[in-house]
């Protein structure tokens, strides 16, 4: 079960023991394949019983892996190269393309200097693929310019426990989920970025109704509806907040002064700066009752075991730092930590974000948590990579903000760019666009081509992905857990490992080797693997005890794991020893800021950011699933219902949202989950599916000071209507990937437009809806329809219907398909002043035969606000539920009698939100 093996055999199956390619939660998969025809490909996954992150339980992506993986469509097969960058890529041999990057960027060096080459790369690669681009840049060119997506998720709290703590790292384990009497949720909707271990949290609740849940976010999400305490507090005002809590418990004596005297330091200069928060004082800053900060006080002071678990909304901000602080210190002056059940805990972004920070992955870092301004830190790397003294550059690189801004300004000329797509997840993305079109040379490396970055690639090297690779990543819980190859790489697609060596390879060979040897010699992931354990024997991470056969035969471990023991360390600081020079932790006066763009007279609203619950990053891989769409089908902007009426919005209409940077257009939806003076848009829109390049054309770059982290989840907005004079609904069924390549490039050319996936019947044989939003100021010309119908093949036929009025820009086409004597809709063309169509498209996709006359389909229908789809495994829609809550049902029984909730249980948070609020009506 446990690996990829001997190539299968015609109609033979097998099953793979890996790990999801998601959330830092880590879950374990087993990844079911077989080979056909076509060739090996997998076909099921399901989650695995035996591992501990999630003993078998997955969300709705997990569970839709293999549908992600199923097909090729927009997979990278063979290497890319152009000589010039107005010529088009062409098609080459693996050797051409690395000798070919392999020449530029030496080449680069030896002109500029090793700091002209920069590397941005993922949270997503395996820790063997970080570790080779590690050496690469740091060893080999001597350059620290390497960051990460990492950087945009997780970097505030790496900068929080090292300061507080002295490493990075938490210091709970999962365990403490179900341990824990308070459970304080800081800037984490967890119901939706990690679902799986919000089921355990829902369990523990259910067997100990007396745990009580303090949810700290300004949105009313999934996770603060279940809450026994929501702080809907201001946004960025999170360090008033845990001020305002440390000083009601200093008053009331909740401290543990014992373990603040024996075990840390700076507690008195903090205690100063207390004086001023009270809680009235800090309850106004925020924006809530001063009763409710007191409550949320009392409960996590006198709770006997009080966790805290927090994520983007406290990391993405200038003060991102000093959020974490805040928080990890009222950990540390009550003693909620190393012990069961408390203790901060940051939940990872990425599947391996804290792997790719194990071997100092990052700008600001070196191997094993080791820094880069230390000589002995310095030293110790050069040795064990065999290195000349003195070849580690002590100075830092650039992270991700300040790397692009030095490629735009031509201070960087080379950037090598891997699994990840910064001109979608980078803030300000306008001015990402404009670097990568300035830069000398840029190398992407990717496994999907339909990405917003891959049209900036000089050279693009296929990558394999999950399902196809080998090697390790590290968890939340500091779980190091093995991803295994369940099929082989499609086309020319390489290990991401093997591509960096094989460049690296080649430059060493044109600039000199540093070192005594080669650098790369390692040829296999466990061999990298080995490397990597030996740079981290007697840090605070040290895995000297762990190896492959380890793990093969235990299962997934976690560190520290140091050689003699038989396993990996659940808790850290349980003797209240910490990871700093004299052991104690540190406290540190943390005053509050306000957010770095503050509203004003033209720019008065505060947008946040956050995700969907069924959506992943920008949707490379989650948005080739059409049934992942059913809970979000469409982008939008959430406003709450009286800030759209003071404007004269309506819920549907297209609105413009601009800052200082820039704008894009987006359909409004009125919802009361944000506050009054607040908007909230979902990060995962990119230029894939949108005319604009998504929400980050309006974030802000401005980032924290220590850990270089931007503030993502804030910016300063305005939103007024965008007036269109001509509207467009295309819809059409059939291969809906292969559709939406053809219609993308289209998309460009309109003042809004739209492109989401549809599942319908018949969407697990490869057949869904490709439907596409679009407006614009007029008609757009005959040229751009005539493109779009070859897109979509909608032009004129024996069974296409059409009504056509020129003068007035009008056009109605249905595509029919006749099945057993029945009409089916099979794609439509609507265009008007107004928008419309939207009742007869849900009639082709719900599937049905159309009933009367086919002309019926131009009358002019009302339209009826879409039906929600709440569960998207059972496709249970809204009014279903509310049916049979009003009917009596409770969730178990909507369980029961609809199926919602028994498959992944991603949707049962919003299903206890709909039966209280049906209940309570």
């Amino acid at each position: 079960m446990d690996g990829a093996g001997a190539p299968l055999q015609p109609g033979e199956r097998r099953t793979t023991r890996s790990t999801c390619c998601y959330c830092g939660v880590g879950c374990g998969v087993l990844i079911h394949s077989e080979r056909t025809a076509g060739g090996e490909r997998i076909t099921g996954v399901e989650g695995d019983p035996q591992h501990p992150a999630n003993f078998g339980r997955l969300c709705s992506k997990g569970l839709a892996l293999a549908d992600s993986a199923r097909r090729l469509d927009g997979r990278v097969l063979a290497p890319e190269v152009r000589g010039q960058r107005h010529e088009p890529r062409r098609a080459v041999d693996w050797a051409l393309a690395l000798d070919t990057v392999a020449e530029r960027l030496a080449r680069i060096v030896e002109r500029h200097g090793p700091d002209a080459v920069a590397f941005y790369i993922s949270g997503q690669l395996l820790t063997e693929d970080y570790y080779v681009f590690n050496k690469l840049a740091k060893g080999l060119i001597g350059t620290n310019n390497i960051d990460t997506n990492s950087r945009l998720c997780m970097s505030s709290a790496v900068t929080g426990y090292k300061l507080a703590l002295g490493a990075d790292g938490p210091p709970t384990c999962y365990e403490d989920l179900e341990l824990a009497k308070t459970v304080l949720f800081a800037g984490s909707n967890a119901a939706y970025a990690h679902p799986v271990l919000f089921r355990r949290l829902e369990d523990a609740k259910a067997r100990d109704p007396g745990v009580r849940w303090i949810v700290v976010d300004p949105r009313r999400t999934d996770t603060a509806a279940m809450a026994d305490l929501h702080l809907a507090i201001q946004p960025g005002t999170d360090v008033a907040l845990f001020n305002g809590m440390l000083h009601h418990l200093v008053w009331e004596g909740l401290l543990d002064q014992a373990f603040i005297d024996a075990h840390t330091s700076g507690f008195p200069a903090l205690k100063a700066l207390l004086r001023e928060y009270t809680p009235r004082m800090a309850a106004e800053i925020c924006g809530i009752p001063a009763q409710d900060l007191v409550t949320a006080a009392e409960w996590f002071g006198r709770s006997p075991a009080a966790l805290s678990l927090y994520c983007m909304g406290l990391n993405q901000s200038a003060h991102g730092t000093d959020k974490n602080l805040a928080l990890i210190q009222l950990h540390l002056a009550t003693r909620q930590i190393g012990r069961p059940g408390a203790g901060p805990f940051s939940l990872t972004g990425q599947p391996n974000a804290m792997g790719g920070r194990e071997v100092g992955g990052m700008a600001t870092m070196l191997a094993a948590h080791r820094e880069i301004a230390d000589e002995d830190h310095r030293a110790e790397v050069e040795a064990l990579w065999k290195l000349a003294p003195g070849s580690l550059s002590g100075k830092p690189g650039l992270a991700a903000v300040e790397l692009f801004e030095a490629v735009r300004a031509g201070k960087v000329k080379a950037v090598w760019i891997a699994c990840t797509n910064p001109v979608h997840s980078m803030p300000d993305i306008g001015q990402v666009r404009e670097a990568l079109q300035r830069a000398e040379y840029v190398v992407v490396q990717e496994a999907f081509a339909d990405t917003d970055t891959v049209p900036y690639a000089d050279a693009l090297l296929p990558a394999s992905t999950w399902g196809e690779k080998e090697g390790t990543v590290t968890n939340s819980e500091r779980r190091i857990s093995r991803v295994r190859a369940a099929v082989p790489a499609p086309g020319q697609a390489r290990a991401d490992w093997w591509i960096v060596r094989e460049v690296a390879r080649r430059v060493e060979a044109r600039l000199g080797a540093p070192g005594a040897q080669p650098l790369f010699l390692a040829d296999a992931p466990a061999a990298i693997f080995e490397e990597h354990r030996a740079l981290t024997v007697g840090r605070d991470l040290d895995i000297g005890g762990l190896d492959y056969a380890k793990l093969e035969q235990d299962g997934p471990q976690q560190w520290p794991f140091p050689a003699g023991r038989s396993r990996g360390q659940a808790r850290r600081y349980a003797d209240g020893v910490f990871a700093t020079a004299d052991g104690r932790a540190r406290f540190h006066a943390t005053a509050y800021q306000p957010v770095a763009e503050p509203t004003s007279a033209r720019y008065p609203l505060r947008l946040l950011t956050g995700r969907l619950r069924d959506q992943w990053h920008g949707m490379s891989r989650t948005g080739r699933v059409p049934q992942l769409f059913a809970h979000s089908p469409e982008p939008g902007l959430r406003m709450h219902p009286d800030d759209a009426a003071r404007r004269g919005l309506k819920a549907g209409e297209l609105v413009r949202i601009a800052s200082k940077r820039g704008a894009l257009v987006l359909p409004l939806e009125l919802s009361d989950e944000v506050g009054s003076g607040t908007v909230f848009a979902a990060m995962h829109w990119s230029g894939q599916h949108l005319s604009s390049g998504g929400i980050n054309e309006v974030s802000q770059p401005a980032f924290d000071a220590r850990s270089r982290q931007p503030e993502l989840k804030h910016a300063a907005v305005r939103v007024e209507k965008a007036a269109f004079g001509w509207h467009l609904l295309a819809a059409r069924r059939g291969d809906a990937l292969a559709l939406r390549a053809a219609v993308q490039p289209l998309l460009r050319d309109c003042g809004y437009a739209s492109l989401t996936l549809q599942a319908g019947p018949g969407a697990d044989d490869g057949v869904a809806w490709l439907v596409m939003r679009a407006a614009t100021e007029q008609a757009m010309p005959a040229e751009w329809l005539a493109a779009l119908d070859a897109a979509l093949a909608l032009g004129a036929g024996p069974d296409t219907l059409e009504y056509r009025d020129a003068r007035r820009g009008l056009l109605k086409r249905v595509a029919w398909r006749v099945e057993a004597g029945a009409n089916f809709v099979d794609g439509l063309l609507w265009t008007d002043a107004q928008p419309g169509g939207e009742s007869l498209l849900r009639t082709a996709v719900g599937g049905g035969a159309w009933r009367g006359p086919r002309l019926a389909a131009f009358a002019a229908v009302a339209e009826v606000a879409r039906d929600p789809v709440v569960c998207a495994c059972r496709q249970v829609t809204e009014s279903a539920i509310r049916a049979e809550v009003r009917a009596g049902a409770d969730v178990p029984a909507l369980k029961q009698r609809l199926g919602c909730g028994t498959v992944c249980g991603s949707c049962l948070p919003q299903l206890t939100r709909l039966a209280r609020e049906v209940a309570s009506a």
